[in-house]
């Protein structure tokens, strides 16, 4: 994975131009090198020899306090230490100030080693993240450095046993705490009462405190919720309370632990279902979880949509690598396991001795779709970190376009690896036959552990919802443009390559069916009907967004054989690592793309065959 990855920071987005810029004037490559390789280290230190124990040995409650095995609290300890959870920020809070792009690749090393063990350091670096941007410069210092810290650990609590994805339905009440409520040095004060679901790493002793981002509503004078998301605000709910230097008072938040989630896979993370309030750990004698709210009352989603964002391009990168450390595992496989012959023109000879698996044609397929599927996801997700860093440092026309393009793309980022590379699990047990379904094979709990991905964040169904019914609609479609503007440049630049201009060709046609599509699903004055496909869009933007973005790495890898035709071993090698990229681009293109047609169909007749499905026909 490392001369992938390599491959594509390096020669496809060039991001040693980045320190240009004066961000990251002090980086190079050899520092950029560094962080790679110390991340690459530890999670083949600390995290991969430990993730089969992280899936055995679950998370139990004692009734006081959640246990976890000694490698765990290693495995986080080593990481805060690494400092790649400030990875992102100024020097002056302790931060590297590296490039979005080059945190990320760093980060892809700990999902694809075990994503049991090392879960937790997305939601502490985001939670802390969304603090940076949001939050007062007390709350800044306090909570945010010491999760940068490693002190504190984060989370996000969203959702509600009675609201799933529902956000407006959310239930859970924050009534100002006392007069004096809005003088709070930490931030307006409130009490929360109520109960969240699905809080990953909402419980355990990995750090002396854990920091929640909750969403709750304020009453309004006549003592009622807000209905919808208008009335949604952001709180700080820390499990044990902090003074404003950052030290523990000694006292316990009014925050219970009702229970944990058993899992099918993440095993090694603690899911937890969070009371917010019930009296079980009065504060001052008074029942109701203390929380400090962040931003204006009403802005909550706003607010928490910075994590969300930052979480949903962090689920794909996560899909991705849970695929590829499959893909790993499949292809060292078949290229040991022998079994079966040739067939000649007389068919096979059972005096020859057999083959390995990996000469016969079928398990190719499956190698290459594995191959297309995980190596495309993660070119994805760079560029959608590269965007971040022209959000955060590019002009202001840069910035504006890296803006629109990362709201068309996140709902791509974080889907598309989620439901591919979970399919690239599955073809990796495939390839392993029965072995494959056992335990004696890491594959099985690869494939467990990347069927998460596919709900985290948002399932496919919202994330739908979102691209058609939002994404590409905004600013009358302006987002859109510039998206099919992109993906037709690289199809011009690549229509003067002979090796390539074919696929240049049907991914022209491809973009041309998918703005037919989108036109043809609002015809009309029915939202409901309109958006009835919406995941089949999805889908077939998806894989729109991953021939482009395959496209575009062929043409780099091209350009870089053409370089590479001295001869030599190095040479060698050098050209077939990039002549194996150009043939993963082939089988997308040959064998992916043209599933687009069926998908689009649904969406520009806007079928209504699941729209008019009655509920008693099932």
């Amino acid at each position: 994975m490392r001369r992938t990855l390599d491959f594509l920071l390096y020669d496809w987005l060039d991001v040693e131009s980045l320190r240009r810029r004066e961000r990251f004037a002090e980086h190079n490559r050899e520092t950029f090198d560094a962080v790679l390789d110390m991340c690459e280290k530890l999670a083949a230190e600390k995290f991969a020899p430990f993730a089969r124990q992280s899936d055995t040995e679950e998370p139990w409650f004692d009734g006081e306090k959640v246990h976890l095995p000694e490698a765990s609290h290693a495995a986080s300890r080593a990481f805060a230490a690494s400092g790649m959870l400030a990875a992102a920020q100024d020097y002056e809070i302790g931060g590297m100030q590296l490039p979005c792009v080059v945190e990320m690749a760093a980060g892809s090393f700990f999902p694809k080693a075990g994503v049991g063990i090392g879960g937790g350091g997305m939601l502490t670096s985001g939670n802390a993240n969304l603090l940076m941007a949001h939050g007062t410069e007390m709350q800044k210092t306090v909570f945010a450095r010491n999760e940068f810290g490693g002190r504190f650990a984060g989370t996000m609590c969203l959702s509600e046993p009675q609201a799933g994805s529902s956000l407006s339905d959310v239930a859970t009440r924050a009534t100002p705490d006392g007069e004096d409520f809005e003088h709070d040095p930490l931030g307006p004060r409130y009490r929360l009462r109520g109960n969240k679901m699905w809080i990953s790493n909402g419980e355990h002793e990995l750090t002396e405190n854990i920091i929640h981002l909750v969403l709750a509503k304020i009453p309004g004078p006549d003592g009622k919720l807000v209905p919808g998301t208008r009335g949604i605000s952001l709180f700080i709910v820390p499990k044990k309370l902090v003074d404003t230097e950052g030290r523990l008072t000694g006292e316990r938040n009014d925050v219970a632990l009702a229970g944990l989630n058993h899992k099918l896979g993440y095993r090694g993370i603690p899911n937890t279902l969070l009371n917010f309030g019930e009296g079980r750990f009065p504060v001052r004698g008074v029942a109701g979880a203390i929380g400090y709210r962040v931003g204006k009352p009403g802005e909550g989603l706003r607010c928490m949509f910075h994590m969300m964002n930052e979480a949903r391009i962090a689920v794909g990168l996560g899909a991705a690598m849970i695929g590829y450390a499959g893909y790993e595992v499949s292809l060292a496989y078949a290229k040991e396991r022998p079994q079966g012959r040739p067939i000649g023109p007389a068919g096979k000879d059972a005096t020859q001795p057999q083959v390995p698996i990996i000469r016969h044609a079928d398990v190719k397929r499956m190698l290459l779709a594995q191959k297309s599927y995980c190596e495309g996801a993660l070119a994805l997700e760079l560029y959608c970190s590269r965007l971040v860093d022209e959000l955060h440092t590019g002009d202001d026309a840069s910035k504006q376009e890296a803006g629109l393009l990362l709201e068309m793309l996140t709902p791509i980022a974080k889907s598309w690896p989620s439901e591919w590379c979970l399919e690239a699990n599955s073809l990796a047990i495939q390839v392993l036959g029965g072995y494959g379904y056992t335990r004696d094979f890491p594959v099985e709990q690869y494939w467990r552990d990347n069927r998460l991905n596919m709900i985290h964040e948002g399932t496919h169904g919202i994330q739908g919802l979102d691209l058609l019914g939002r994404k590409v609609v905004m600013q009358e479609g302006r987002g859109f443009q510039l998206l099919a503007d992109r993906i037709a440049g690289t199809i011009e630049r690549t229509k003067g390559v002979e090796a390539l201009a074919g696929h240049a060709v049907a991914l022209e046609a491809a973009l041309e069916h998918l703005g037919a599509a989108t036109r043809a699903a609002w015809q009309g004055d029915d939202p409901q009907r309109s958006l009835a496909n919406a995941t089949p869009y999805l889908q077939a933007f998806g894989h729109v967004v991953l021939a482009w973005i395959w496209l575009d790495v062929a043409l780099c890898a091209r350009a870089r054989l053409n370089e590479a035709a001295g001869g030599g071993a190095s040479d060698a090698s050098n050209a077939a690592f990039l002549r194996g990229k150009l043939a993963a681009c082939a089988y997308f293109f040959r064998y992916e793309l043209p599933r687009i047609g069926a998908w689009l169909k649904v969406v520009e007749t806007q079928d209504d065959t699941c729209l008019t499905m009655a509920d008693d026909w099932f």
